[in-house]
């Protein structure tokens, strides 16, 4: 990679990047880790006892947001049609996440604020960890973003710490 794109190169790029980003875009949002060795799990099967979640102190990150386009969905296979959020796609510098110290992981939510008085949560369900293609990478050789993947959670599940 440095015969034809050097190191400097990259930091120029991901320099401009990261302007654009936290300058023009600033979306921030909030990162509620799961405390894995504090969440209390059942021992059959794994799964979180009720209320048994623990977190990790939130984390307020800067990334590039995308809501995805809502979908109208049937109930089972009833004819009730249920309108769900549409889902939270969220574009990070790997760079960011390691200056800060944190890992966004599947099964942690993150906070978006709507409007300046409305946060709507989601849940990850890709972490975005595969960096390995030619759009995550530089000439498919240095990774440098990762795409976040999140849907939406109802108040029942997650309301904030």
């Amino acid at each position: 990679m440095n015969k034809f794109f050097s190191e400097e190169d990259f930091s120029l790029d991901i320099g401009m990047g990261e302007e654009w980003l936290y300058g023009d875009m600033n979306f921030t949002l909030v990162l509620y880790r799961v405390d894995k060795l504090k969440t209390k799990t059942d021992d059959v099967y794994g799964e979180t006892i009720s209320d048994g979640i623990k977190f990790l102190p939130p984390v307020e990150f800067k990334g590039f947001v995308q809501i995805m386009a809502p979908e109208n969905k049937y109930l089972g296979n009833s004819k009730v049609e249920q309108m769900e959020p549409g889902n939270l796609k969220v574009g990070v510098f790997q760079k960011h996440l390691d200056e800060l110290e944190i890992d966004i992981q599947y099964g942690d939510y993150i906070g978006y604020y709507e409007t300046e008085s409305r946060v709507r949560y989601y849940t990850v369900n890709n972490d975005g960890r595969v960096v390995s293609d030619n759009k995550h990478t530089y000439a498919g050789t240095k990774p440098f973003y990762r795409t976040i993947m999140a849907s939406p959670v109802g108040p029942n599940e997650f309301r904030g710490i």
